[in-house]
């Protein structure tokens, strides 16, 4: 071991504490709400909560949709650019990163201000403004989203498949959906984890889009004692649950879709 394990041990030592310290502290507090004795109260008042039941399922809705509609523009997007524009691909790696640079309030600012009057009127209904989150949550979601379809991408050989299923008289559409689509299945999986941990928790969109969301109801119960911290356990717990299936689906060997194989 080289001399600077130990201070390697202590800086990672540090992160940990700096990590968990703050973590146990919010568990221990929220298993507070009855007074001499630890108790899972304050889970159970927020869990059986008509608001958290059906703020949670409406952003588990929202989460659904940006996903089917996210992949639904990035997959036939990166699967073009590796096989026919390869060096367009700085460019589209530039522009999947514009979300990081722009803040989320002058992302809701501007679709508010383009859609929100005449010619496009999107914030007239509920469904169009539904619409209209998804597409901003498609925008925050887009570098995990891409980055994950393009590591995928990268880990088959898509001129190979590609040409094999033309050879097979396989269209356009069957290439996609049969052939490019099942063989970035754990690529697939690990964008929808990451987009449901960034849909879960977002509230500027939602907020100024007036959608019953979970990120603003997790703000409007923050006045109350215990429920707050106890929502904040959930929603890291159900974050790590998405790494964690991350992390267990990505151990398989990718490229064991249709044609996965073949020489």
């Amino acid at each position: 071991m080289s001399k600077s394990s130990p201070w390697a041990w202590f800086w990672i030592g540090l992160g940990v504490l700096y990590f968990f310290v703050p973590l146990f502290a919010t568990l221990e507090f929220s298993l507070k709400a009855q007074k001499g004795f630890y108790s899972l109260t304050a889970y159970q008042v927020a869990l059986t909560d008509p608001g958290f039941v059906r703020t949670f399922t409406f952003s588990l809705t929202m989460a659904a949709a940006t996903v089917l509609v996210g992949f639904l523009l990035i997959v036939p997007t990166a699967y073009w650019v590796q096989l026919r524009l390869p060096r367009l691909r700085p460019i589209v790696e530039l522009l999947t990163l514009l979300p990081f640079v722009v803040p989320g309030i002058v992302l809701a600012f501007g679709l508010i201000k383009l859609y929100g009057h005449p010619p496009f009127s999107f914030t007239e209904s509920e469904l169009s403004t539904n619409g209209l989150l998804i597409s901003g949550y498609v925008v925050l979601a887009l570098p995990y989203m891409y980055r994950a379809v393009d590591t995928g991408l990268r880990a088959i050989d898509v001129r190979t498949l590609t040409e094999a299923a033309q050879s097979l008289g396989a269209s356009w559409p069957t290439i996609l959906f049969r052939i490019i689509f099942p063989n970035l299945r754990v690529a697939l999986l690990s964008g929808t984890f990451l987009t449901f941990a960034i849909v879960i928790g977002e509230f500027t969109l939602a907020t100024f889009l007036n959608r019953p969301a979970f990120g603003p109801y997790m703000n409007l119960v923050g006045d109350k004692t215990y429920i707050p911290e106890a929502l904040a356990i959930i929603t890291f717990a159900l974050t790590w649950a998405s790494m964690g299936l991350i992390q267990f689906f990505s151990r398989g060997t990718p490229g064991q879709g249709p044609l996965a194989g073949t020489r």
